[in-house]
């Protein structure tokens, strides 16, 4: 066991997962660097695309409010145009009276309108379809896993390629919840630092061991994902990856987990998968939680980010 980030082959933790999000329970081993703190799999399935069915969640075609609530779909555009590019009375008074940042953490990065944004590994294109109503005017979506080039309805392309084939640069790319996937970390990096405009930022959104929930469910923890997720990194191994890429961590680390952590670990521990019937993503009154449950769970993921140690995060990646 050789860790893929930082080649220390000494005292490695070994872990037995199971595959939860399907059920199929299949177990894949994971080992825990402790130079780095990088979770990883020992060895990457062969067949690793037939854990990435048809009805898999970022491949299902995203849906739009335009038509089916034109009201709603144009006070929320309204509303988020306002809180991302402080434009529009209207969207103010809408703000003002429902303060609902739907982007938080491409806001901290202060774009405009014309900022070109790339998102890897962007799935059906769903936060693209949402970025292009809010006026977003340069975006573009790249996911090898996708079965063909699509266009989406309001023109946006999503083409079917990894970071290594994307073309130009880039103001902004974004890696949600996608770099996890990915079986070269070091290179997919490397690929991403280079078509970074000269003052562009990386945003990689990654669930991280760095945080309460993997030291209290270990390989319960839902966010853990085997086989998928390949590379469970710390922000120690974040740090690495991006000094090799001539990259450097700008700001805090911004923290944004969500009662998922919790509830989703548990059904885990109960041997519940994610998509059984009992799960509280399928069904709400079959699951084992109570509203209260679930109103404290949101309350302890606030707290968790608050005190840094959420299991979801965002990285602010710029050139060194």
């Amino acid at each position: 066991m050789i860790c893929k980030i930082c080649n220390n082959s000494e005292n490695n933790t070994p872990y037995q997962v199971k595959e939860m999000m399907y059920g199929s329970r299949e177990i894949f081993n994971y080992f825990q660097c402790p130079k780095c703190g990088c979770l990883q799999i020992e060895k990457i399935p062969d067949d690793l695309a037939k854990f990435y069915p048809n009805n898999y969640y970022s491949y299902k075609a995203p849906t739009s409010l335009r038509h089916s609530k034109p009201f709603k779909f144009y006070k929320n555009r309204l509303r988020d145009r306002y809180s991302m590019f402080k434009k529009g009375l209207v969207g103010k008074v809408l703000y003002t009276l429902s303060p609902k940042d739907s982007h938080p953490i491409l806001k901290q990065v202060n774009p405009n309108e014309n900022s070109s944004i790339l998102d890897v590994g962007c799935g059906n294109g769903k936060l693209l379809l949402r970025l292009a109503d809010m006026g977003f005017k340069n975006l573009q979506g790249a996911d090898p896993f996708i079965q063909n080039d699509t266009t989406l309805e309001n023109g946006v392309q999503i083409l079917k390629q990894s970071i290594h084939k994307v073309q130009g640069n880039w103001d902004i790319i974004m890696m949600n919840h996608s770099f996890e996937h990915v079986t070269a970390p070091q290179e997919t990096l490397n690929s991403v630092a280079s078509k970074l405009s000269e003052d562009g930022v990386a945003i990689i959104r990654i669930p991280t061991v760095s945080s309460f929930v993997w030291e209290e469910y270990k390989e319960n923890w839902v966010q853990l994902d085997a086989p998928r997720h390949l590379f469970l990194h710390s922000i120690e191994s974040m740090k690495i990856l991006a000094e090799k890429a001539g990259l450097k961590i700008d700001g805090e680390v911004a923290f944004d987990s969500s009662a998922f952590q919790f509830w989703g670990s548990e059904q885990y521990k109960e041997d519940i998968s994610l998509f059984d019937e009992k799960s509280y993503k399928v069904n709400k009154s079959k699951s084992i939680f109570s509203k209260s449950q679930i109103k404290e769970f949101k309350k302890r993921a606030d707290e968790l980010n608050k005190n840094k140690q959420g299991d979801s995060a965002a990285f602010f990646l710029r050139k060194a």
